[in-house]
């Protein structure tokens, strides 16, 4: 069974860990431009941690995953080359890395509690994550430019 909790000090090794084990399937999978070498970086996993809006994802007490759940406005989704599919209010999943299954299932089961919308977004060439993304009913609302001036597909699904 998988249980998410706020991230701790010191999970931050394992997290970064996880992050370089993420890149390397993103790599190994066409998608060596996402993440790179060195995103994301630590500095974003604290300040996420100071937000209260860093999680672990455990496994028989085993850090198996992370992802951070964000309310509140993503600035980077002011602007869209599209529409989302309302204004009403949202949380944001970003940072999502594993090493496991269900992971993802489970940071949106999570999400769901704020009973809000979900926003997420992901890079064109991140098959895996689009499929994770489309199979959980997201729809895809556009284009919409990160921090570091790349385009990702962003999604929306509407609270239950």
């Amino acid at each position: 069974m998988l249980v998410v909790r706020h991230t701790k000090n010191e999970d931050l090794k394992e997290i970064e860990d996880i992050f370089k084990y993420a890149r390397k399937i993103m790599k190994d999978n066409g998608n060596p431009s996402q993440w790179g070498d060195d995103r994301p970086g630590m500095d974003l996993v604290i300040k996420d941690m100071q937000e209260d809006s860093s999680y672990v994802v455990l496994e028989d007490e085993k850090i198996v995953g992370t992802f951070a759940c964000i309310k509140g406005i993503e600035p980077t989704y002011i602007e869209i080359d599209g529409k989302w599919l309302n204004d009403d209010p949202y949380v944001t999943i970003h940072r999502i890395a594993s090493k496991s299954k269900g992971v993802f299932n489970c940071a949106i089961e999570y999400a769901k509690k704020f009973d809000m919308d979900i926003r997420i977004d992901t890079h064109k060439n991140n098959s895996i994550m689009r499929h994770l993304i489309e199979k959980s009913g997201f729809v895809e609302c556009g284009i919409i430019i990160v921090d570091d001036g790349t385009p990702r597909i962003a999604y929306q699904r509407l609270k239950d």
